[in-house]
């Protein structure tokens, strides 16, 4: 963990995954206090919003965090250039692949460059093109998620990868034991999410945290794509009757599609702005029925609300004590 760690510049190599309304300024400081390594998640914020939010993460805390950003966002280069205003040590791109240029906007803030591959030939891809980091992520994670498990992709690509730069596994993480296991496997560390949602200085509403720590792994549900001509990536969260608004909302975009209503690029856009909008009902205003409780199947192993110090100190003493007893 010491590579992953000396690569965030944090005490250990433990990212908190970006998740949208909750990964803001309290919980990312607290997590970066705490010896991890916070991300806020820009989303679909303006360039103005993430500029506020950055410049009040640093007078939270004096350590490094890093910036999630989205490829697809149409402002992305001025959201590059407020996080190299603010000297952000490492951005993460998410939602695809680099758009042209964008890897080199970022190294010339003096950033490092975090990618997700969801595949192996992906990664080779990516690092070809010159990113620091990779993340792997599998369909166990909450929020978009891609079709193969963290399992089988850590199996996968670490022994082809991670001699090569730094490699973080993400999704379906709940305990240190876990986090030992892709350790050994040549991880630099890990991402995790789900189990920082019930962080005392997490904002979700009390009705949201209630949610996870009240829901079981076979609660968390990947949404269903109902039109293969509409490439929606799938969304894992507990089921509720927002699960059944999506459905509705996809077929409305499609028949819109139909109609040449709207082009595709717009049509996904779209998709990814319902997602944003039923996330912060549930988030924010608490409204766990109707909107979306994006959560990945390790939200079993949520079972109360503590300080993200405690999370952090808890996950890495199961880890230090599964590596202790495999050198026994």
């Amino acid at each position: 963990m010491s590579r992953g760690a000396t690569f965030l510049g944090s005490e250990v190599a433990i990212m908190g995954g970006a998740m949208s309304w909750v990964s803001e300024r309290n919980l990312v400081s607290a997590l970066s206090n705490a010896g991890a390594f916070g991300v806020i998640a820009c989303g679909a914020m303006s360039p103005e919003l993430l500029d506020a939010e950055i410049a009040a993460t640093k007078a939270m805390t004096d350590r490094p965090f890093g910036v999630n950003l989205i490829t697809m966002h149409p402002a992305l280069q001025e959201l590059i250039a407020v996080c190299g205003r603010h000297g952000v040590t490492h951005v993460v791109l998410a939602g695809g692949l680099p758009p042209k240029g964008s890897l080199e906007a970022i190294k010339a803030t003096g950033a490092k460059v975090i990618c997700f591959a969801p595949a192996l030939s992906l990664a080779k891809k990516l690092i070809r093109s010159g990113v620091d980091a990779l993340v792997i992520e599998g369909m166990e994670a909450g929020g978009h998620i891609g079709p193969v498990s963290t399992s089988v992709l850590a199996q996968e690509m670490l022994p082809v990868i991670a001699d090569q730069l730094p490699v973080f596994v993400a999704g379906g993480i709940g305990r240190g034991e876990a986090i030992a296991g892709y350790l050994d496997m040549g991880a630099a560390g890990v991402q995790l999410g789900t189990r920082f949602v019930c962080a005392t200085e997490c904002i979700a509403h009390p009705r949201f945290k209630q949610a996870f720590i009240r829901a079981s792994a076979r609660d968390a549900v990947a949404s269903v794509q109902i039109d293969p001509r509409l490439p929606v990536i799938p969304v894992r969260a507990l089921k509720n009757a927002g699960s059944e608004l999506f459905t509705a909302k996809q077929r409305e975009v499609a028949q819109r599609l139909d109609e040449e209503a709207v082009v595709m690029a717009e049509a996904q856009l779209e998709i990814e702005h319902y997602w944003a909008g039923a996330l912060r009902r549930a988030v924010i205003d608490g409204d766990i029925e109707h909107g979306s409780v994006m959560a990945g199947q390790s939200v079993g192993m949520v079972t109360r609300e503590e300080p993200a110090a405690a999370i952090v100190a808890e996950l890495m003493e199961e880890a230090a004590g599964a590596l202790d007893r495999r050198a026994a």
